[in-house]
């Protein structure tokens, strides 16, 4: 490829090439669900998304002549590297053709920028942090990925592997529903047993989020949330402007039936986030919100028959009491008076244990794995 270049993102018809080319890379792939352009703007806006008030980000672009070949993104995360007192950069939003020339240019070119910002490592695919879309998609290519989950191509991992990388750490998703995996009665009917047991010793009460109330509700949620995985791998607390912005993004998709705080006393303990699998009607909107996007939105939720369990935190004082049980039987029995018929729980790190075994209790299938890789720069 004796034309390839790389091309540093520096203006916006740069940027929406950018952001555009991943329909050159799954043209005519049916499990591929195309993001919504809007969003990847927004959260690449190094102006109103608060990430970048921590954070520097640059996009690379390959181009063989004028085509684009590959496209990724290099990022350092400055509140990462004051947590954990190293200097690991990221890279994220990586596509590339079946090419390990243009796909070493594209490593090296994100490495080389990091080197310059004072790091050491690379370490991804991450888009943006480990608190927005993680993982290369490793196993399980036989289904679409469900709300604000990666996918990817098969041989990305060969050219991940063949520049050098290694694993850093898994992640798995799981799946339990009628549509995918029949769940065991006996196994419902001991979580259920399980969730009175627990609500019952340790005096705890569930509830609903209250959408009316979302800023009292997020500072909240934020407590929980930055509590709760203060010592999971990778893990990097987010600013209160970071926690509203990606509300402001969720609030219209969210369901209020299926998001729980669990509280004891009325301080909240633990938080759960279940959320529709809104890729069933972004598939068909092409990226496009406008201008037929939203009224798809709007007439297509009821279409819904699927959820994705996002995030599930208890602080550390409560944690293996096992309020994850309690939660994922509120989950289940109100998901399933309103039509849902199955569930995902992603993602799940390798070593979180008790989200691990109440999944393994339940009956699910560990259907897809997930992968993070690093390499020395």
């Amino acid at each position: 490829m004796s034309d390839l270049i790389i091309k540093a993102v520096d203006n916006d018809v740069d940027k929406m090439r950018f952001i555009k080319f991943p329909w050159e890379i799954y043209k005519g792939d049916d499990n591929w669900v195309p993001p919504i352009i809007y969003d990847v703007r927004k959260n690449l806006d190094t102006v109103k998304n608060p990430f970048y008030t921590h954070a520097r980000i640059k996009l690379f672009l390959a181009l063989d002549g004028k085509t684009i070949v590959g496209r990724i993104a290099a990022v350092v995360n400055d509140n990462h590297n004051k947590k954990y007192n190293d200097k690991v950069g990221f890279f994220g939003y990586f596509e590339c053709i079946n090419s390990k020339e243009v796909s070493v240019a594209l490593f090296e070119a994100a490495g080389n920028w990091l080197k310059e910002n004072g790091m050491d490592t690379i370490r991804g695919p991450i888009n943006l942090s480990v608190n927005d879309e993680v993982g290369l998609l490793v196993d399980g290519y036989d289904k679409p990925a469900v709300l604000l989950m990666m996918y990817n191509p098969r041989y990305y991992e060969k050219l991940i592997l063949d520049y050098g990388f290694i694993q850093a750490k898994e992640m798995y998703a799981y799946i339990f529903g009628e549509d995918q995996i029949k769940v065991n009665p006996k196994s419902i009917q001991k979580l259920e047993r399980v969730a009175e047991i627990v609500v019952k010793r340790d005096n705890i009460k569930i509830r609903k989020i209250v959408l009316k109330d979302l800023e009292n509700e997020l500072l909240k949620v934020m407590k929980v949330y930055n509590s709760a995985w203060i010592d999971n791998w990778g893990s990097v607390q987010m600013t209160e402007e970071e926690f509203k912005f990606v509300a402001a993004s969720l609030k219209p998709l969210v369901d209020s039936d299926i998001v729980y705080f669990a509280e004891v006393n009325g301080a909240p303990v633990g938080f759960s986030l279940s959320m529709p699998d809104w890729n069933k009607i972004f598939k068909n909107l092409n990226g496009k919100l406008f201008p037929f996007g939203i009224f798809k939105i709007l007439t297509g939720r009821k279409k819904i028959d699927g959820i994705r369990v996002m995030i599930m935190g208890i602080i550390p004082e409560y944690q293996r009491k096992g309020i994850e049980a309690v939660f994922i039987n509120n989950t289940i029995k109100i998901g399933n008076s309103k039509g849902y018929k199955y569930a995902e729980i992603s993602w799940i790190l390798e070593d979180n244990v008790p989200m691990v075994q109440t999944a393994i209790n339940l009956g699910a299938e560990k259907y897809k794995t997930y992968r993070v890789y690093d390499k020395q720069i």
